[in-house]
Protein backbone atom coordinates (compact mmCIF):
# COMPACT_ATOMS: atom_id res chain seq x y z
CA UNK A 1 0.00 0.00 0.00
CA UNK A 2 1.16 3.52 -0.60
CA UNK A 3 3.11 5.47 2.35
CA UNK A 4 0.60 7.72 3.74
CA UNK A 5 1.18 11.30 2.22
CA UNK A 6 0.13 14.70 3.71
CA UNK A 7 -3.16 14.93 1.54
CA UNK A 8 -4.61 13.35 -1.25
CA UNK A 9 -3.62 15.82 -3.97
CA UNK A 10 -0.38 14.13 -3.47
CA UNK A 11 -1.53 10.67 -4.59
CA UNK A 12 -3.28 12.02 -7.25
CA UNK A 13 0.42 13.93 -8.41
CA UNK A 14 1.85 10.93 -7.38
CA UNK A 15 0.04 8.85 -9.64
CA UNK A 16 -0.60 11.06 -12.43
CA UNK A 17 3.70 11.19 -12.86
CA UNK A 18 3.76 7.43 -12.46
CA UNK A 19 1.39 7.15 -15.24
CA UNK A 20 3.32 9.80 -17.21
CA UNK A 21 0.33 12.26 -17.69
CA UNK A 22 0.73 15.97 -18.07
CA UNK A 23 -1.94 17.61 -15.75
CA UNK A 24 -3.65 18.90 -19.16
CA UNK A 25 -3.49 15.08 -20.35
CA UNK A 26 -5.71 13.65 -17.63
CA UNK A 27 -7.73 17.18 -17.42
CA UNK A 28 -8.94 16.30 -20.81
CA UNK A 29 -9.68 12.52 -20.45
CA UNK A 30 -11.23 13.45 -17.01
CA UNK A 31 -13.40 16.33 -18.37
CA UNK A 32 -12.75 18.86 -16.00
CA UNK A 33 -10.23 22.12 -15.63
CA UNK A 34 -6.45 21.61 -15.81
CA UNK A 35 -6.99 24.86 -13.09
CA UNK A 36 -9.06 22.79 -10.60
CA UNK A 37 -7.31 19.53 -11.30
CA UNK A 38 -4.14 21.90 -10.30
CA UNK A 39 -6.15 23.10 -6.82
CA UNK A 40 -7.04 19.15 -6.09
CA UNK A 41 -3.48 18.56 -6.44
CA UNK A 42 -1.81 21.18 -4.18
CA UNK A 43 -4.95 20.39 -1.57
CA UNK A 44 -6.53 24.18 -2.68
CA UNK A 45 -9.60 22.81 -3.73
CA UNK A 46 -11.01 19.25 -1.80
CA UNK A 47 -12.88 17.11 -4.31
CA UNK A 48 -15.72 15.20 -3.85
CA UNK A 49 -15.81 11.10 -3.11
CA UNK A 50 -17.35 10.74 -6.84
CA UNK A 51 -14.69 13.18 -8.19
CA UNK A 52 -11.79 10.75 -6.79
CA UNK A 53 -13.31 8.18 -7.79
CA UNK A 54 -13.69 9.51 -11.68
CA UNK A 55 -10.05 10.72 -11.19
CA UNK A 56 -8.48 7.36 -10.37
CA UNK A 57 -10.28 5.68 -12.85
CA UNK A 58 -8.78 7.92 -15.84
CA UNK A 59 -5.53 7.14 -13.81
CA UNK A 60 -6.43 3.12 -13.80
CA UNK A 61 -5.03 3.06 -10.24
CA UNK A 62 -5.51 -0.43 -8.56
CA UNK A 63 -8.29 -0.77 -6.07
CA UNK A 64 -6.26 -1.29 -3.43
CA UNK A 65 -4.33 2.10 -4.22
CA UNK A 66 -7.98 3.49 -4.66
CA UNK A 67 -9.13 3.27 -1.01
CA UNK A 68 -5.88 4.67 0.12
CA UNK A 69 -6.99 7.97 -1.72
CA UNK A 70 -10.40 7.96 -0.33
CA UNK A 71 -9.25 7.40 2.97
CA UNK A 72 -6.81 10.90 2.43
CA UNK A 73 -9.65 12.85 1.39
CA UNK A 74 -11.46 12.00 4.71
CA UNK A 75 -13.92 9.18 3.00
CA UNK A 76 -14.57 5.40 3.80
CA UNK A 77 -12.92 2.55 2.17
CA UNK A 78 -15.20 1.66 -1.00
CA UNK A 79 -13.33 -1.47 -2.23
CA UNK A 80 -13.65 -4.37 0.15
CA UNK A 81 -11.02 -7.18 0.59
CA UNK A 82 -12.37 -10.87 1.32
CA UNK A 83 -10.42 -14.48 0.90
CA UNK A 84 -11.27 -16.21 -2.17
CA UNK A 85 -13.43 -18.82 -0.17
CA UNK A 86 -16.16 -15.66 1.36
CA UNK A 87 -19.47 -16.76 0.69
CA UNK A 88 -19.61 -13.46 -1.25
CA UNK A 89 -16.70 -14.71 -3.79
CA UNK A 90 -18.83 -17.96 -4.16
CA UNK A 91 -19.96 -17.14 -7.76
CA UNK A 92 -16.26 -16.26 -8.72
CA UNK A 93 -14.46 -19.24 -6.69
CA UNK A 94 -16.65 -21.86 -8.82
CA UNK A 95 -15.67 -19.94 -11.90
CA UNK A 96 -12.38 -20.23 -11.34
CA UNK A 97 -13.13 -24.17 -10.40
CA UNK A 98 -14.77 -24.60 -13.32
CA UNK A 99 -12.28 -22.63 -15.80
CA UNK A 100 -9.08 -24.69 -13.63
CA UNK A 101 -11.21 -27.73 -14.09
CA UNK A 102 -11.91 -27.66 -17.61
CA UNK A 103 -8.31 -26.74 -18.93
CA UNK A 104 -6.79 -30.43 -17.83
CA UNK A 105 -5.29 -31.90 -19.00
CA UNK A 106 -3.38 -28.62 -19.78
CA UNK A 107 -1.96 -26.69 -16.77
CA UNK A 108 -3.62 -23.72 -15.04
CA UNK A 109 -3.11 -21.60 -11.82
CA UNK A 110 -4.19 -19.20 -10.07
CA UNK A 111 -2.28 -16.54 -8.32
CA UNK A 112 -2.50 -12.88 -6.41
CA UNK A 113 -1.08 -9.70 -7.29
CA UNK A 114 2.80 -10.77 -5.69
CA UNK A 115 2.36 -14.56 -7.60
CA UNK A 116 1.78 -16.37 -4.83
CA UNK A 117 -0.31 -19.63 -5.82
CA UNK A 118 -3.90 -19.34 -4.78
CA UNK A 119 -5.23 -22.17 -6.95
CA UNK A 120 -4.53 -25.06 -9.81
CA UNK A 121 -5.29 -27.68 -11.35
CA UNK A 122 -4.10 -31.61 -11.23
CA UNK A 123 -2.06 -31.05 -14.32
CA UNK A 124 0.53 -29.12 -12.38
CA UNK A 125 1.63 -31.04 -10.02
CA UNK A 126 3.54 -33.67 -12.03
CA UNK A 127 5.35 -30.19 -13.46
CA UNK A 128 7.04 -29.76 -10.15
CA UNK A 129 8.91 -33.21 -9.62
CA UNK A 130 12.08 -32.56 -7.96
CA UNK A 131 11.62 -29.03 -6.42
CA UNK A 132 12.65 -28.34 -3.38
CA UNK A 133 10.11 -28.84 -0.21
CA UNK A 134 10.53 -25.57 1.11
CA UNK A 135 9.87 -23.59 -2.03
CA UNK A 136 6.48 -25.79 -1.77
CA UNK A 137 5.67 -24.96 1.66
CA UNK A 138 2.86 -23.14 2.59
CA UNK A 139 1.58 -20.34 -0.21
CA UNK A 140 4.21 -21.24 -3.20
CA UNK A 141 5.55 -18.13 -4.92
CA UNK A 142 5.22 -19.31 -8.53
CA UNK A 143 8.06 -16.99 -9.62
CA UNK A 144 10.30 -17.93 -6.81
CA UNK A 145 9.31 -21.66 -7.67
CA UNK A 146 10.22 -20.99 -11.23
CA UNK A 147 13.25 -19.37 -11.30
CA UNK A 148 14.88 -20.24 -8.01
CA UNK A 149 17.46 -23.04 -8.92
CA UNK A 150 16.12 -25.31 -6.42
CA UNK A 151 13.13 -24.90 -8.31
CA UNK A 152 12.30 -25.73 -11.41
CA UNK A 153 14.97 -23.09 -12.95
CA UNK A 154 17.56 -26.39 -13.71
CA UNK A 155 14.88 -27.60 -15.83
CA UNK A 156 13.95 -24.58 -18.15
CA UNK A 157 15.03 -25.14 -21.21
CA UNK A 158 14.89 -21.64 -22.21
CA UNK A 159 15.87 -20.43 -18.93
CA UNK A 160 17.53 -17.21 -20.46
CA UNK A 161 14.85 -15.89 -22.32
CA UNK A 162 12.36 -17.15 -19.93
CA UNK A 163 13.61 -15.27 -17.23
CA UNK A 164 14.09 -11.97 -18.90
CA UNK A 165 10.00 -12.20 -19.74
CA UNK A 166 9.16 -12.69 -15.98
CA UNK A 167 11.73 -10.17 -14.93
CA UNK A 168 10.32 -7.55 -17.40
CA UNK A 169 6.63 -8.72 -16.48
CA UNK A 170 6.97 -8.34 -12.47
CA UNK A 171 8.64 -4.33 -13.82
CA UNK A 172 5.24 -4.06 -15.86
CA UNK A 173 3.50 -5.08 -12.67
CA UNK A 174 5.42 -3.06 -10.40
CA UNK A 175 4.98 0.21 -12.66
CA UNK A 176 1.45 -0.25 -12.81
CA UNK A 177 0.38 -1.16 -9.12
CA UNK A 178 3.40 1.09 -7.43
CA UNK A 179 3.64 -2.25 -4.68
CA UNK A 180 6.62 -2.91 -2.65
CA UNK A 181 6.66 -6.37 -2.31
CA UNK A 182 7.05 -7.16 -6.45
CA UNK A 183 9.78 -4.68 -6.55
CA UNK A 184 11.38 -6.93 -3.42
CA UNK A 185 10.70 -9.96 -5.34
CA UNK A 186 12.23 -8.50 -8.67
CA UNK A 187 15.34 -7.56 -6.55
CA UNK A 188 15.54 -11.48 -5.29
CA UNK A 189 14.85 -12.90 -8.65
CA UNK A 190 17.85 -11.21 -9.84
CA UNK A 191 19.64 -12.12 -7.48
CA UNK A 192 19.60 -15.71 -8.03
CA UNK A 193 22.42 -17.84 -9.27
CA UNK A 194 21.90 -19.12 -13.09
CA UNK A 195 21.72 -23.21 -13.34
CA UNK A 196 23.65 -24.04 -16.58
CA UNK A 197 21.72 -24.64 -19.63
CA UNK A 198 19.90 -27.83 -20.16
CA UNK A 199 22.00 -29.32 -23.36
CA UNK A 200 19.25 -29.58 -24.78
CA UNK A 201 17.94 -26.99 -27.52
CA UNK A 202 14.64 -25.67 -27.40
CA UNK A 203 12.48 -24.58 -30.26
CA UNK A 204 12.66 -21.25 -31.77
CA UNK A 205 9.40 -19.61 -32.05
CA UNK A 206 10.96 -16.99 -34.48
CA UNK A 207 9.95 -14.18 -31.90
CA UNK A 208 6.08 -14.95 -32.55
CA UNK A 209 5.57 -15.65 -28.93
CA UNK A 210 7.89 -16.64 -25.90
CA UNK A 211 7.32 -20.31 -24.59
CA UNK A 212 7.94 -21.87 -21.31
CA UNK A 213 10.09 -24.75 -22.58
CA UNK A 214 10.50 -27.72 -19.34
CA UNK A 215 12.52 -30.98 -19.61
CA UNK A 216 10.29 -33.46 -18.25
CA UNK A 217 12.86 -36.73 -18.03
CA UNK A 218 13.48 -37.33 -21.86
CA UNK A 219 10.77 -35.21 -23.00
CA UNK A 220 10.44 -31.39 -23.87
CA UNK A 221 7.73 -30.03 -23.04
CA UNK A 222 6.64 -26.71 -24.48
CA UNK A 223 4.04 -24.26 -23.87
CA UNK A 224 2.40 -20.83 -24.35
CA UNK A 225 0.76 -18.97 -22.17
CA UNK A 226 -2.32 -16.90 -21.34
CA UNK A 227 -3.47 -14.55 -19.03
CA UNK A 228 -6.86 -14.14 -17.52
CA UNK A 229 -7.86 -11.60 -15.43
CA UNK A 230 -11.59 -10.58 -14.17
CA UNK A 231 -12.72 -7.73 -16.31
CA UNK A 232 -14.98 -5.62 -14.04
CA UNK A 233 -14.20 -6.22 -10.22
CA UNK A 234 -15.30 -4.37 -7.54
CA UNK A 235 -13.50 -6.30 -4.97
CA UNK A 236 -9.91 -6.11 -4.29
CA UNK A 237 -9.05 -9.32 -4.23
CA UNK A 238 -10.88 -10.37 -7.22
CA UNK A 239 -8.76 -7.63 -9.03
CA UNK A 240 -6.17 -8.69 -8.17
CA UNK A 241 -6.27 -12.48 -9.32
CA UNK A 242 -4.54 -13.55 -12.49
CA UNK A 243 -5.31 -17.06 -14.01
CA UNK A 244 -2.54 -18.36 -16.14
CA UNK A 245 -3.33 -21.16 -18.52
CA UNK A 246 -0.94 -23.35 -20.17
CA UNK A 247 -1.62 -24.69 -23.79
CA UNK A 248 0.68 -27.59 -25.71
CA UNK A 249 2.84 -25.60 -27.85
CA UNK A 250 3.47 -28.87 -30.54
CA UNK A 251 1.97 -32.32 -30.74
CA UNK A 252 4.48 -34.02 -28.18
CA UNK A 253 3.52 -31.85 -25.35
CA UNK A 254 0.06 -32.58 -26.27
CA UNK A 255 0.39 -36.14 -26.06
CA UNK A 256 2.75 -36.34 -23.17
CA UNK A 257 -0.03 -34.43 -21.24
CA UNK A 258 -3.03 -36.65 -22.17
CA UNK A 259 -1.02 -39.81 -21.75
CA UNK A 260 -0.23 -37.97 -18.08
CA UNK A 261 -3.96 -37.37 -17.07
CA UNK A 262 -5.02 -40.43 -18.49
CA UNK A 263 -2.37 -42.48 -15.88
CA UNK A 264 -4.18 -39.66 -13.28
CA UNK A 265 -7.81 -41.14 -13.84
CA UNK A 266 -6.63 -44.95 -14.12
CA UNK A 267 -4.87 -44.65 -10.99
CA UNK A 268 -7.77 -42.47 -8.89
Amino acid sequence: MTPALKHVGEHLRAWRTRRRMSQMDLALEADISTRHLSFVETGRAQPSREMLLHLAEQLDIPLRERNVVLVAAGFAPMFPERRLDDPHLAAARRAVDVILKAHEPYPALVVDLRWNLVAANAAIEPLLAGVAPELLAGQPNVMRLSLHPDGLAPRIANLGEWRAHALERLRRQVELTADPGLADLIEEIRGYPQPPAPDRRPEDYGNVAIPFQLLAGDTLLSFLGTTTVFGTPVDITLSELTLETFFPADAATADALRAAHDARLSAA
